[in-house]
């Protein structure tokens, strides 16, 4: 079974990454999360995330892309950011 046929998923939604932008969630659903990595340090080998910026958006494509935007806030790690990610997600598609 190849690599690419298991998604990559966190609390029970799936996660993509295209560069510095990490979408969490699914199109199908009504909202997703949009992470962004705005600055980043290396540690040791590593690059490490020091500023996210996380926006909770509308799926509707018919909506402007600053239209889509219903929270924003910045973190100052992938983990901080993921967790606000995870919640904003599930209580918003909780209340549809």
């Amino acid at each position: 079974m190849s690599a690419q046929s298991i998604p990559l998923t966190y609390k029970g939604h799936p996660l993509r990454r295209k560069d510095s932008l990490i979408y969490y969630g699914s199109m199908a659903e009504k909202y997703i999360i949009m992470l962004q990595v705005l600055e980043q340090k290396k540690e040791q080998d590593m690059d490490v995330a020091t500023k996210v910026s996380v926006q909770l958006q509308l799926t509707d494509p018919d909506l402007k892309s600053r239209d889509r935007v219903v929270k924003k806030t910045e973190k100052d790690s992938l983990y901080a950011a993921m967790d606000v990610a995870s919640v904003w997600l599930e209580r918003a598609l909780a209340s549809k």
